[in-house]
């Protein structure tokens, strides 16, 4: 039987025209079991899609490292290191995550107990919330009315020492049915969104650069994202923004002094846009809690100044103009038109293009609503390739 695709659903909030390039749901293959003809069709699929679904999949932790390792055959490591979220637990990643003993490089995530799954006798898995993160949180009276908020956007990658995944994969073992829950941005927009119990929500880094203004089409083209070391470390103290996008400026992150031991050599600094292998396209793909400094270069030769931005070039240190210019480029993005929320079931697997979209945690469980996932993406083999000098030109 070959591969067959079809859209998946597009949510009554979303812009259908705006996600018709985002996502596919595959059919017709096992992807525990692809032949090597089979991964080359599903590999290029997924770069050119964004995010693919497999429905009623039987698959080990054993085939899901196989499947994910596939991408970057020269992965070994969890995205965050085997058997550590940075070795520290005051990490804002230390209670997410339970490692597969067998394969460290899946890990168990979801909500409430979970007992004799895959060797480990018993696990507690806490549903990250925004009550624990946000500055401010939904009314524990309207959280009884389903009310709730995206957690937190990001790429699934340590940012410090190791290259981020090229892939992520998520399947679902034990997926809890309840109400819908309804998604409020609380930033003065008025802007919500109504989503499945425990969904995870989608936006396209393509879309991200490609609704942009001229002018921050040029900063983004330009730019180099400059990582804090250990940055869920150092952003642990601090509080995000009520839309999950980003943190605020309070000047409560770790001072780099208190960090566990870090070297300057293993900061990261990326482009703020990353090209696509598959089909050339950038993505603006910055994980917006984790940034440090901005490293914005000057226009090309022959670029047309008048109106840009930064004509001369710029290293933005101030914490509050870096998240500042981040945030008035990614928001747009965030739009209920541009999210694809999915809406779970037990065995979906969801394979994600980590280099190229954003994704957040969203919603809240009670204790008893038991969630059981795994979770896969390997530190890459290289760091993301940014825009080419013909990008540069073209766009700056």
């Amino acid at each position: 039987m070959a591969i067959e695709i079809a859209p998946l659903p597009v949510p009554p909030t979303a812009d259908a025209a705006k996600l018709k390039d985002f996502g596919r749901e595959v059919k017709g293959v096992n992807p525990g079991s692809l032949s090597p003809e089979e991964f080359k069709e599903v590999h290029d699929l997924l770069y050119k899609y964004g995010a693919l679904l497999f429905r009623d999949v039987v698959l080990s932790p054993e085939q899901q490292f196989a499947l994910t390792k596939a991408f970057d055959p020269t992965s070994e490591s969890y995205g965050h290191g085997n058997k550590k979220t940075e070795g520290e637990k005051k990490s804002i990643l230390h209670p997410d995550l339970k490692t597969i003993p067998r394969v460290p490089q899946v890990q168990l995530i979801g909500n409430g107990m979970v007992y004799d799954h895959e060797g480990l006798a018993e696990a507690k898995l806490k549903h990250p919330s925004h009550t624990t993160f946000h500055k401010t949180r939904v009314s524990p009276e309207d959280e009884e009315k389903g009310f709730t908020r995206y957690y937190r956007w990001h790429i699934d990658a340590a940012l410090y020492d190791l290259s981020p995944p090229k892939v992520t994969t998520l399947y679902g073992v034990t997926v809890p049915k309840g109400e819908r829950q309804h998604v409020r941005y609380d930033d003065g927009t008025g802007e919500e969104l109504d989503v499945p119990l425990g969904t995870t929500a989608f936006v396209d880094g393509r879309n991200m650069f490609g609704i942009l203004p001229p002018e921050l089409k040029s900063v983004a083209v330009r730019t180099k994202v400059k990582y804090a070391p250990h940055p869920y470390v150092w952003m642990a103290p601090a509080h995000a923004l009520s839309t999950g996008l980003g943190i605020m400026s309070e000047g409560l992150e770790m001072s780099y002094d208190d960090l566990p031991p870090w070297e300057e050599s293993k900061i990261k600094v990326l482009p703020m846009l990353w090209k696509n292998p598959v089909t050339g396209e950038l993505h603006l793909q910055v994980h917006p809690c984790g940034v440090a400094e901005l490293i914005i270069d000057p226009l090309p030769a022959g670029a047309k100044r008048e109106g840009a931005l930064y004509p001369d070039g710029v290293h933005l240190k101030d914490l509050k103009e870096v998240r500042e210019l981040l945030y008035k480029m990614q928001r747009p993005a965030i739009a209920p038109s541009f999210v694809y929320p999915h809406d779970w079931h037990e065995r979906d697997l969801v394979l994600f293009h980590n280099r190229g979209v954003l994704h957040t945690v969203v919603g809240a469980f009670k204790p008893d609503q038991v969630r059981a996932f795994h979770q896969c993406n390997l530190a890459a083999s290289d760091d993301p390739k940014g825009p080419s000098e013909e990008d540069v030109k073209q766009w700056a």
